[in-house]
């Protein structure tokens, strides 16, 4: 029996996870000497108005290694596989917590893939490793085929500013646009890992144009695109924008997520975001 592990940074609602039967884990929260786990004690919508008026900037932590053990001990067992699908470990140390935490657990088959990805995109991957899981699939074709799958996801997203990424140190490469945005709107990517910048535009609503060319660019026109808008306090927009994306690329569905805590607190109040996976 293969079992996949996943956590809060995937954006798949608590209860969806609790109802598939996902094992699931939090990301941690710190508001000055406050710490809140974002799979119960606080969610997005509670989180930002914090953002917005706490007189210092949250910060996150990576769930403890405590976190994994009681799922370990429950799940890996003789004959079982326990796959622990993780945000991209350059972004964060929930990878290397689920590592330590399977060094207490020598003799059981527990894998650690690092997707190199954060968000709709890695609920994506973590959806479909529990149907293969489900399905029968072996252990070693799941890690390959969603490392396949990782190599073609794309992500770009539009923030209100760089600030949140910028002083929570996960700017990535798109450090050398800092400074020169009082007039600008950058259009980002999570691309290899890490935050990179694509370009820039004068506005917003000018940012979000090109992004959706960028998408229209080499989105798949059918549903395995599986293509989702994730958004941080903007959900009217998320809303016009997944309407367009269906009209223009024929899909059936268009998911709309809101960022965890855990993702909001680098990107801020206002993001908007795309994830897609090209043509296999």
């Amino acid at each position: 029996m293969v079992i996949i592990v996943a956590d809060t940074t995937s954006t798949i609602p608590t209860e969806e996870a609790k109802q598939l039967g996902i094992p699931y884990i939090p990301q941690i929260i710190v508001i000055g000497n406050e710490t809140y786990r974002d799979d119960y004690e606080m969610d997005s919508k509670t989180f930002l108005q914090r953002l917005k008026t706490s007189p210092v900037l949250p910060k996150t932590a990576a769930p403890p290694p405590a976190l994994y053990y009681p799922i370990y001990q429950e799940y890996a067992k003789p004959g079982n596989t326990v796959i622990v699908l993780a945000p991209s470990a350059e972004v964060s140390g929930t990878y290397r917590s689920a590592e330590v935490a399977a060094q207490d657990f020598p003799h059981a088959d527990i894998r650690i893939v690092d997707t190199r990805t954060i968000g709709a995109g890695l609920g994506t991957l973590v959806r479909l490793a529990h149907q293969w899981a489900q399905s029968g699939m072996d252990a070693d074709t799941i890690v390959q085929k969603v490392k396949e799958w990782a190599a073609r996801e794309r992500v770009y997203f539009v923030v209100d500013t760089l600030e949140y990424l910028h002083k929570g140190g996960r700017i990535g490469g798109a450090q050398m646009l800092v400074g020169s945005l009082l007039q600008i709107k950058p259009i980002l990517q999570f691309k290899n890992g890490r935050t990179e910048p694509v370009e820039s535009q004068r506005t917003k609503r000018r940012a979000i144009e090109r992004l959706k060319e960028l998408v229209y660019a080499d989105c798949p026109h059918n549903d395995e695109a599986y293509l989702a808008i994730m958004h941080g306090d903007a959900l009217e927009e998320a809303q016009r924008l997944a309407e367009e994306f269906k009209r223009h690329l024929g899909l059936s569905r268009v998911a709309i997520c809101d960022l965890p805590p855990a993702i909001l607190v680098h990107a801020g109040p206002g993001v908007l975001a795309v994830s897609y996976f090209t043509q296999g």
